[in-house]
């Protein structure tokens, strides 16, 4: 089977390495909905999560350096130009490591991080 190599992280768990289809199908089944595409990495990696994650309530799963929460499952994958490819050896161990730890978050951390609030009258 063609596919991605990954690094797949689900909250609360350590992150493994995952072989993943290419068609958009397989990415958005991966996370669990529409896909968002996160550059919070300073190589030519990016982060797909879900793009409703937090509205649809998911787990919290990991912090970002830049302090926002990542809710339900994402996955690292390389970035070449506007498409896809598959992790190198050194990126699968870098994030292997980087993502070893699962976070503890709160429902409540991750509604905060949401950037707006939800008034009841």
């Amino acid at each position: 089977m063609s596919g991605y190599r990954v690094v797949y992280v689900e909250p609360g768990k350590p992150a493994v390495e995952k072989k993943i289809g290419t068609k958009l199908e397989d990415l958005q089944a991966e996370v669990g909905g529409l896909i968002e595409c996160i550059y919070s990495h300073r190589d030519c990696t990016l982060i797909v999560a879900n793009d409703e994650a937090k509205l649809l309530g998911m787990e919290g799963n990991r912090r970002l350096d830049s302090g926002s929460i990542i809710a339900g499952p994402f996955f690292v994958i390389g970035e070449a130009g506007e498409n896809f490819r598959s992790l190198t050896d050194a990126e699968v161990s870098r994030y292997l490591q980087v993502y070893a730890e699962p976070h503890q978050i709160s429902q409540r951390e991750v509604q905060a991080d949401m950037g707006f609030t939800f008034y009841c009258f």
